[in-house]
């Protein structure tokens, strides 16, 4: 049986409550939305998820996410010296899930974590997926919905922006094993392949001209940034009425090597071992363009 066959008539009473507001105060639609939220913290479903024909987004679970709000009232959450409230609870069981937790780090509910994940102070929001041997470094954020790969290294101070609405919107995807240096911000659905190192600074939204430099003639491309390939920040031209002015964009200068690598590396005894399988992850440190 496939997860969606599985999860068909959750989605199908979800979907009905997104459509319906006086059917999403029902009973039966309540207990979906929770449902599905508690699915998504345990990782039995995911708002998208890697296939044989490439990432498929599931819009019903944003929708759950979206009418959880609705749903829960604001309750205060004591945490030691601190006071929190908020409608969304904190993550529990993090040493049972394998998950090392810096403080004043903050995972919400709804939020999946694979086993040997390392969040240092910084904040992962509900729906979001982050996978084995990542590590969430100091200030960084995860938004709502974003999916983060393995042995993948946010940098301090990355912002992965999130979203649940609209719902024709894909959420942020950073595949295995990428770098993002410090100060990188990714939103608006953009897609970091596998193994690509963003260098400081970057700044990646749909419309950011991503810049391929490394042939004679430069290829403009938005949205994606390709598998194993460095990316820098720079500057485009572009002609308006009042003149021509070089607007931010993202330029890749090359593949990746083991020079990036070298760049990129921590070391493994920053991570609680045996992570997933028993690999090591192999990842990074800043990048110095």
């Amino acid at each position: 049986m496939t997860r969606e066959t599985k999860n068909g008539a959750l989605e199908r009473t979800v979907e009905r409550a997104w459509e319906d507001a006086a059917f999403a105060s029902e009973p039966e639609a309540a207990d979906a939305v929770r449902r599905t939220i508690d699915l998504l913290d345990r990782g039995i479903v995911r708002v998208a998820e890697p296939t044989n024909e490439g990432w498929i987004a599931r819009s019903w679970v944003r929708m759950a996410v979206v009418l959880y709000f609705r749903l829960a009232g604001a309750e205060t959450i004591p945490h030691g010296p601190f006071e929190y409230r908020d409608k969304v609870p904190l993550k529990q069981d993090l040493e049972k899930q394998g998950i090392r937790l810096v403080p004043p780090g903050t995972i919400r509910y709804g939020a999946f974590l694979e086993p040997g994940t390392v969040v240092m102070p910084s904040y992962i929001n509900v729906g979001a997926y982050v996978g084995a041997g990542t590590m969430v470094d100091t200030w960084a954020t995860v938004g709502s919905c974003a999916q983060i790969g393995r042995n993948v290294h946010l940098s301090g101070g990355v912002g992965i922006g999130g979203v649940l609405e609209p719902l024709s919107d894909d959420p942020v995807i950073v595949e295995d094993e990428a770098f993002l240096g410090s100060r990188c911000v990714v939103v608006e659905g953009v897609r970091v392949g596998r193994g690509a190192v963003l260098g400081a600074g970057t700044i990646l939204t749909a419309s950011t001209p991503i810049v391929d430099v490394r042939g004679e003639e430069p290829r403009v491309g938005r949205g994606s940034v390709p598998p194993e390939v460095v990316v820098i920040p720079g500057t485009w031209p572009k002609r308006f009425p009042a003149g021509v002015y070089h607007l931010p964009c993202a330029l890749i200068v090359r593949d990746r090597g083991e020079s990036a690598d070298r760049k990129t590396r921590l070391n493994p005894n920053l991570r609680e071992l045996p992570l997933l399988d028993d690999e090591t992850p192999d990842q990074g440190g800043p990048i110095d363009e």
